[in-house]
C-alpha cells in the first residue's frame, strides 16, 4: 500500500511519550501513531454496532409488532409453495 506523509505539530511531551511508547513495543513513531489512529477508527465502528445493538433490543418488541406478522406471512406463504412445488 502506498504511503503518504502526514505532518504533524504536537508538544515536546507529546513528542517523548510517543517515542518511549514506540520504543517499548518495538516499533517506529510512524507505525506507533497508524496503530493509534487504526485502533481508533476501529473502535469508531465498534461503539456504532454496539449502539444500533442496543436500539434494536430497546425497541425489540415495537419492531415484532409492526413488522414480525408481516415477515412471517411471508415466511410461511413461501414454505407453502416450497411443500406445493415438492407434491407435483
Amino acid at each position: 500500500m502506498a504511503k503518504t506523509q502526514l505532518n504533524v505539530r504536537v508538544d515536546e511531551g507529546t513528542a517523548q511519550v510517543a517515542r518511549e511508547r514506540a520504543t517499548a513495543r518495538g516499533m517506529s513513531v510512524n507505525r506507533y501513531i497508524e496503530e493509534l489512529v487504526r485502533q481508533d477508527a476501529g473502535e469508531v465502528g465498534h461503539t456504532f454496532v454496539e449502539a444500533a445493538g442496543d436500539f434494536m433490543k430497546q425497541y425489540e418488541a415495537l419492531f415484532a409488532e409492526e413488522f414480525g406478522a408481516e415477515r412471517e406471512g411471508r415466511a410461511g406463504a413461501a414454505r407453502e409453495a416450497g411443500t406445493r412445488e415438492g407434491r407435483r
